[in-house]
């Protein structure tokens, strides 16, 4: 049977007795391949003639006229979550004017990586959008060392290699803590983002700068992290409460977990701002139809999914050009929260 089919990068990895991420370097002429699995790649290439898609599709251009936006993130993020809807608009509106075509890609577990992993390989897309970056995620090192032009929204760490794009995530978040010591708060508190995240390292980290500015600890026991969900901010609220029950103010990483956050003080009897002062990040929908309307910092999330995709578009058209590091400035909203 496997000779009437058209073989694929999976049944190249099996008969050269590699995985798939090595048939893709050897494929796209990656130097992070030993010589013996390369020839055993090359063989099983010639053995089952193995011709990638990109190929198939035109020898003069080699172009596919499509990019995809990967969010390695469930459905259920993906829905509950601004930020990615705000994100594919501002990617949207940057390839609206180009006759570039936009993938998206779920990537849940390790199937959906390795589904994308082939398309990568075949060249079924120009460049990826990669959104919702984790430090230790084997998939942007992966998309690097197959040559795929790649932009993140977002970093690893300081030291990102790739193109990427990102709000001053400190500094907006420095600049919430300064208006709650203007405020007269005491006991500011935060709930940070998932710490293998750089947007939660620096957000914290602004937190703190501020704190110590002030002449204020920045101790541990005011920090707990959660994980961007409304239950995660809810669940760090009330661990907040029961480790400092005189807390007077609490920085929240995003809204959604803000809008957790809320719920669980209003569970508690304690108001807002009169017990507790309440700040969130994103300034998304849910801080302007929260109860009461939620302080919050403004990042421009489409502004950062129009400037991925000019990026990438730029990277497609001139490989050669020197990557970019850009970062958008941000805005401290304030409404009855604090």
């Amino acid at each position: 049977m496997e000779g009437r089919q058209r073989p694929t990068i999976k049944t190249v990895a099996a008969r050269a007795g590699v995985g798939r991420t090595t048939v893709s370097r050897v494929i796209n002429g990656s130097e992070l391949v030993s010589d013996k699995a390369k020839a055993a790649v090359l063989a099983a290439i010639a053995e089952l003639n193995y011709v990638p898609n990109s190929v198939a599709r035109g020898l003069v251009t080699n172009r596919t006229n499509s990019v995809a936006l990967v969010i390695p993130e469930s459905e259920s993020r993906l829905g509950s979550e601004p930020y990615f809807s705000a994100v594919i608009r501002g990617v949207s509106t940057a390839l609206a004017k180009t006759r570039t075509q936009l993938q998206l890609v779920l990537v849940r577990d390790q199937a959906e990586r390795d589904q994308l992993t082939e398309s990568v390989a075949e060249r079924r897309v120009d460049g990826v959008l990669l959104v919702s970056v984790h430090e230790h995620d084997p998939l942007p090192g992966l998309l690097e060392d197959m040559g795929l032009p790649t932009v993140l929204a977002g970093r690893r760490s300081p030291a990102e290699s790739l193109s990427h794009v990102h709000s001053d995530n400190a500094g907006g978040a420095a600049a919430a803590v300064r208006h709650l010591l203007a405020r007269g708060r005491r006991t500011i508190t935060t709930i940070s983002g998932p710490l293998d995240m750089d947007v939660a390292r620096s957000r914290l980290q602004g937190w703190r700068e501020a704190l110590e500015e002030a002449g204020r600890e920045a101790t541990e026991h005011l920090v707990v992290s959660a994980d961007f969900t409304e239950e995660g901010g809810e669940t760090a609220m009330r661990s907040l409460l029961e480790q400092l029950p005189t807390l007077d103010a609490v920085f929240v990483a995003s809204d959604v977990m803000a809008a957790g956050a809320l719920a669980e003080l209003r569970r508690q009897g304690r108001s807002v701002p009169g017990d507790v002062a309440v700040v969130g990040f994103d300034d998304s929908i849910i801080a302007r139809h929260s109860n009461p309307p939620l302080t919050s910092v403004r990042q421009p999330i489409e502004e950062i999914g129009n400037t991925i995709a000019r990026i990438l578009l730029e990277e497609i058209s001139n490989p050669e050009e020197p990557r970019q590091h850009v970062v958008l400035p941000t805005e401290l909203v304030v409404r009855e929260s604090s």
